[in-house]
């Protein structure tokens, strides 16, 4: 495996794959703050060019984190579909761009060869890739899935609707709800995050959303964003709920960190099966960020948008119904500004769908971070038009419990009425029949909440 190249005129040596994947990586304030980015324009260069060159067995034989090791390589490499791996394996990092980029790739030529990709090879792909590149590539793959409703579709964009209230008052979290659904949006979930995770309180949110689900009939799911342990006991204890959800990492030692294990995981989603309200097959909700392992001190030296990808081969082989990345909420330390959030959210969305993952992004920033709405926005656009399976948005785009900016109900509506997109189809015959939509675009009565008063 060659780890040198010259760029004008100048030697550059890398150590071991873990620097050349780290220092190809675009600029990141979190690889920096871990000491292992690039130190000028030029060695980032260098890097990518040495990791053009080399091979997806190469990758493969020189893991960045062994298997014996860690239980999330473990996974990830218990996954690869050897066939179609032996089919690949002497391609070069450069060739696997070039064919997923290819026209003639197709969705599904996609999805199949994923199968045969770590995490760590469709990373390093996503890294020789300019950001059109990460749109054109993840607008080529439907991802579709199904709890109560189906997402995914071309042409759709799906939203999770996050009435959050810092008191987790269910009065004002409905209130929230019926002006979401007014504009159309909620089709993906309804999805709070609660201030107090204690199973009582648990129990409390699913019964008020599921209660106002079934009065309405609204098409769709709910979910607590609470600690995974914490749902299970409420489901246990009757609570109605369509989805498990958990917030998932890249390494072993993360995951230990968040409380949760692979095993863990899997209890879920058979307690989600047997016990849960949503139809499946999918049932479980993850969501993840880059910077997660290295704020928890677990990253083994590794960059982030690394271990971001391995999150999506953990998810992977859970079969979840939705995934996201909180692209900008963990702050400067890890994205320093605009334009390291709008990278990293078209990093994340790529290659999360290039795993065949149904990929989402709560496209946001806390306001210590250099980046304003517009930059949101901005990144809505493109996300859109990479094909992103669902956005998250809370009232006025401002989540008064999580004290962060995000995208808000109107953003949505605008968003789909501009790039022509639609809600989940059966989410749509709904909102026509409740007069919020009108012969497929927002009417009269939409953002008006009193439509559900009776």
């Amino acid at each position: 495996m060659k780890l040198s190249t010259r760029v004008l005129g100048v030697v550059y040596q890398f150590s071991s794959l873990k620097e050349v994947f780290a220092k190809a990586n675009e600029e990141k304030s979190g690889d920096r703050l871990a000491g292992i980015a690039a130190e000028t324009v030029q060695e980032r260069i260098a890097a990518k060019q040495v990791l053009s060159d080399i091979t997806l067995a190469e990758i493969r034989d020189n893991p960045l984190l062994p298997a014996e090791e860690d239980e999330v390589s473990r996974i990830i490499e218990g996954d690869i579909n050897e066939p179609v791996y032996q089919k690949i394996k002497n391609w070069s990092v450069a060739e696997l761009r070039e064919t997923i980029l290819n026209d003639k790739t197709t969705s599904e030529d996609l999805k199949r060869l994923s199968r045969g990709l770590t995490s760590e090879m469709i990373a390093a792909a996503a890294k020789l890739m300019s950001n059109l590149d990460l749109v054109h590539a993840a607008g080529k793959i439907e991802i579709l899935t199904k709890c109560n409703i189906t997402i995914g579709q071309r042409g759709v964009l799906a939203s999770r609707l996050q009435p959050n209230h810092p008191t987790d008052n269910v009065e004002g979290m409905i209130a929230s709800l019926k002006e979401g659904l007014s504009y159309g949006v909620g089709d993906a979930v309804i999805g709070i995050n609660p201030v107090d995770d204690s199973v009582e309180s648990v129990k409390r949110l699913l019964h008020a959303t599921h209660d106002f689900i079934e009065e309405w009939q609204v098409p769709t799911q709910n979910c607590v964003l609470a600690h995974v342990t914490a749902q299970m006991k409420a489901i246990k204890q009757g609570a109605p709920a369509d989805m498990i959800f958990q917030s998932i990492a890249g390494t072993e030692a993360a995951h230990r960190s968040f409380g949760i294990t692979a095993s863990l995981i899997a209890e879920a989603d058979e307690l989600a099966k047997t016990y849960g309200t949503g139809t499946g097959p999918q049932r479980l909700y993850f969501e993840t960020g880059q910077g997660s392992e290295l704020s928890a001190e677990a990253h083994h030296g590794i960059d982030q948008m690394t271990l971001e990808s391995r999150n999506y081969g953990f998810a992977r082989h859970y079969d979840p119904y939705i995934v996201n990345t909180v692209v900008g909420f963990i702050g400067p330390e890890y994205l320093y500004d605009n334009k390291q959030v709008m990278r990293a959210g078209l990093e994340d969305h790529f290659m999360a769908k290039m795993h065949g993952v149904p990929m989402g992004v709560d496209i946001c920033y806390t306001n210590h971070i250099k980046a304003d709405q517009n930059d949101i926005e901005n990144l809505g656009v493109l996300l859109s038009a990479a094909g992103v399976n669902f956005i998250i948005a809370a009232p006025m785009g401002d989540d008064v419990m999580l004290n962060y900016q995000s995208m808000s109900y109107h953003d949505i509506a605008t968003l789909r009425q501009t790039m022509n997109k639609k809600p989940a189809p059966i989410f749509a015959e709904w909102l026509e029949k409740m007069g919020i939509y009108e012969n497929g675009r927002l009417g009269e009565r939409a953002g008006d909440p009193t439509i559900f008063t009776r």
